[in-house]
């Protein structure tokens, strides 16, 4: 037997527009993403001779074919023909679920990495984020990581510059939102502000963090708090601590705030825990 670690960060998206629906049904995005010093832990023991089996540390998550970190793993040994002879997959839960951040899309990619150097790394990263598109949109991002450009479904990538030193605050209010009747709802309303995403590139080919956060936007933001003001509620405090930019992240509920120092980013945190709500820093990474 083998055991095998491997993080699974967490993503915000800088940017995310919309720009129609494709053929196929999915809908073509252009949206700028980070990963972040937020993570699941990964444990996946290669070998086991038994049949598959996955845990996870927190209740309600499946932990079964319908988990994209098994479907990952089912995925990379179906399509390269491999073995494990079997395998057992422990999952730390941190990223919090119906967020908008990733968390079962980051564990599916932490799968694909730890198996893919398991087995002599047969596949290059953009082969192996490939690879993943088959399993989840936000899958090809979170196997390359950083800050990159991703349209698409998600699928094409193009790593940019580093986001500059910053820190991060996460909240994650207790509403979560349907990101399939987000997609619906959306497509019945216009869309009148979009992310310019040349200057978000432009920004991060700067270093310049205060033009990156003047560039943050996501299409889906106003829909979403047009029907829980809690957004703005928290989008408030965050102004009020000094933020240089925020906004809600992929098709939510969770909205990050950006801050150059700690001491701000952990002032904000304690203001918004006052709320009750879950709150995180983080940074890039």
């Amino acid at each position: 037997m083998t055991t095998l670690f491997e993080p699974a960060y967490a993503k915000v998206n800088l940017t995310l527009d919309i720009l129609g629906v494709r053929p196929d049904g999915y809908h073509e995005l252009q949206t700028v993403m980070q990963s972040i010093l937020l993570q699941d832990d990964m444990e996946i023991i290669v070998g086991t001779g038994e049949p598959w089996k996955l845990t996870c540390s927190q209740p309600g998550i499946p932990c079964d074919g319908r988990n994209l970190a098994w479907k990952a793993a089912k995925t990379f040994c179906e399509t390269l023909d491999l073995d494990p002879r079997g395998l057992e997959i422990r999952m730390t839960k941190r990223i919090p679920s119906e967020a908008g951040m990733g968390g079962g899309s980051s564990d599916a990619a932490a799968v694909l990495r730890a198996l893919n150097r398991h087995f002599g790394e047969p596949l290059s990263v953009m082969e192996l984020a490939d690879l993943g598109a088959r399993v989840g949109s936000d899958v090809p991002f979170c196997v390359l990581g950083g800050t990159a450009m991703c349209e698409g479904r998600g699928e094409k990538l193009r790593k940019l510059p580093d986001m500059p030193e910053c820190y991060l605050v996460v909240v994650k209010p207790e509403f979560s939102v349907s990101t399939p009747a987000l997609f619906r709802q959306i497509d019945s309303v216009e869309i009148y502000d979009h992310p310019d995403n040349r200057a978000m590139e432009a920004a991060l080919e700067s270093g310049d963090l205060q033009q990156v956060c003047g560039c943050i936007y996501n299409v889906f933001d106003p829909v979403v708090s047009a029907e829980h003001p809690e957004l703005d509620h928290i989008k408030s405090i965050f102004r009020a601590h000094g933020a240089l930019g925020s906004q809600m992240t992929g098709s939510g509920s969770a909205c990050f705030a950006v801050v150059r120092e700690l001491e701000r980013a952990q002032a904000m945190a304690d203001a918004l825990k006052a709320h009750d709500y879950q709150v995180f820093i983080a940074k890039p990474v």
